[in-house]
Formats: structure tokens, C-alpha cells, sequence
């Protein structure tokens, strides 16, 4: 595991480079953030009907959404599209390491890294000026922080996947295109997943998107109870499992089909 663990360290290292677009990135979400919280505002001021999460729950769900946006902005490393349209992915191929856990590796730290840049000082911004709620106890917090670490996993082995498909394809912007309306639609970003239609909600439990929002938001705000945790993270592990090897087995497939066409 030492190598994978060297070119996360180094991507990591590389990535905490950015302070300055980390510092525009955090005024973007800050701004969308408010955004969002006056129209969710203004929709329960207009509304007589009993909501599945109150106006303080809904404001923090918009609050955490914006701090761990990056964890889920979905898309392909350009590096890696570049490669693929080159045909420069054959050297990557012939490196004496499996190239599924050194995409993986990468991936990981694509989502900690700006995450971490941004995240602490939004979620404070949040806590003291914008509505946000802190966590609904200290159960709460432990279930969160842990069902974020399977978020970061499942998010990783999504996008892994998502770059695997592209020994499948000639050009990649479809994957990700189709990834990124998949994930925001269904993962909680844009509407929190339970003001989605009843006869929807049994598709979106079972789905994997809602571990990489949904699950942990709820378990911070015990919209999911602490001690209701253990299924909900199981959900994302297994996931993140059966994602891997999907990945793992469609990448052994192109590497005996591949066709490098060269840019």
C-alpha cells in the first residue's frame, strides 16, 4: 500500500497548493448558500402543509450541503481526460502499479483536500451568522464525521468508476456530464432527499447517491437518530464495495480491449 499511499500524500500536498482559489471557491458557496436558505425560507413561510424536516433542519442541510460541496462536485480529472484523448493513458498502463488503486488513491484526495480548505470556515460562518444549527448531539457528531469518511470513499469509487468507463468511450465529457446530473439530483445537493415525492423514496433509499449527502447531513442533524447509524453506514460501505468492483472488473476488461488512437 505504500506507493498508494505516496500518491495520495503527494496529490494531497499538491492540492492544499490553492489557497486562493479556496478562498474564491468558500465566497461562491457562501453566497449560494444564502441563496438558497431565502428561497427554502420563503418556501415554508408560504406553505400551510407539514414538512418531512423543519426550516432549522432544511437551513443546516443547506449549510453542510455548501461546506462538503467538493466532496460531490463530480468530474473527471482533466489530467486523465487529457490522457485518454492523447492516447497517453498507455504509459499509465505500463506503471508497476495497479492502476485502479492509483486512480483511486487520487481520487481520495481530489475530495479531502479542497474540502478541507473550505469546509471549517464556512461551516463557522454558517454557525454564527446564518442559521445553522450545531450538531443535535455528541452521538450525532461521531455517527456524522464517520458516515463522512464512507461519503468519501463511496464518492471516490464512483468517480473512479466513472473514469474507468472512459477506456470505453472516445470522448469523455458524456460520463461526465451524465455523473454529475446523477449526483446532484439524487445525492441531496440540490433538494434535501426527503421533499422528494413518497413514491420515490424507496428508489432513493436504495440507491447509492444519498451516502454521499443525504446520510451524513441527517445524522448531524438526528433527523437520524445516532443509534440508527450502523445501517445507514453499512448502506454506503456496501455500496462503495460493490462500485469498487464493478470498477476493478470493467478495468480488466479494457486493458485487454484497449485501443490507443493517439491525439
Amino acid at each position: 500500500m505504500r506507493p498508494y499511499f505516496a500518491v495520495f500524500r503527494a496529490r494531497f500536498m499538491a492540492l492544499l497548493q490553492y489557497r486562493a482559489a479556496a478562498a474564491a471557491g468558500l465566497g461562491t458557496q457562501l453566497f449560494w448558500g444564502i441563496i438558497r436558505t431565502m428561497i427554502f425560507t420563503a418556501f415554508f413561510a408560504s406553505s400551510t402543509a407539514v414538512q418531512p424536516m423543519t426550516l432549522p433542519q432544511t437551513i443546516t442541510y443547506v449549510w453542510l450541503g455548501q461546506a462538503m460541496l467538493l466532496l460531490v462536485l463530480f468530474r473527471i480529472e482533466p489530467d486523465i481526460l487529457e490522457m485518454m484523448r492523447s492516447g497517453s493513458v498507455a504509459y499509465e498502463l505500463l506503471k508497476p502499479v495497479h492502476l485502479y488503486r492509483l486512480w483511486f488513491s487520487r481520487e481520495v484526495a481530489n475530495r479531502i483536500a479542497p474540502t478541507m480548505l473550505r469546509a471549517g470556515p464556512l461551516i463557522l460562518l454558517a454557525l454564527l451568522f446564518f442559521g445553522m444549527e450545531p450538531p443535535e448531539s455528541v452521538a450525532s457528531l461521531l455517527a456524522f464525521l464517520v458516515s463522512l469518511a464512507c461519503a468519501v470513499l463511496l464518492s471516490a469509487a464512483v468517480t473512479t468508476l466513472a473514469t474507468v468507463l472512459l477506456l470505453f468511450t472516445i470522448a469523455g465529457q458524456g460520463v461526465n456530464y451524465l455523473l454529475t446530473t446523477l449526483v446532484w439530483i439524487f445525492s441531496g445537493l440540490v433538494l434535501p432527499m426527503r421533499f422528494f415525492p413518497d413514491w420515490a423514496q424507496p428508489v432513493l433509499e436504495f440507491l447509492p447517491f444519498r451516502g454521499l449527502m443525504d446520510t451524513p447531513f441527517r445524522l448531524y442533524m438526528g433527523h437520524i437518530p445516532a443509534a440508527d447509524a450502523i445501517p445507514v453506514v453499512a448502506h454506503q460501505m456496501v455500496w462503495t464495495a460493490v462500485i469498487v468492483l464493478i470498477g476493478r472488473g470493467l478495468l480488466e476488461v479494457g486493458r485487454r480491449r484497449i485501443v490507443v488512437q493517439g491525439g
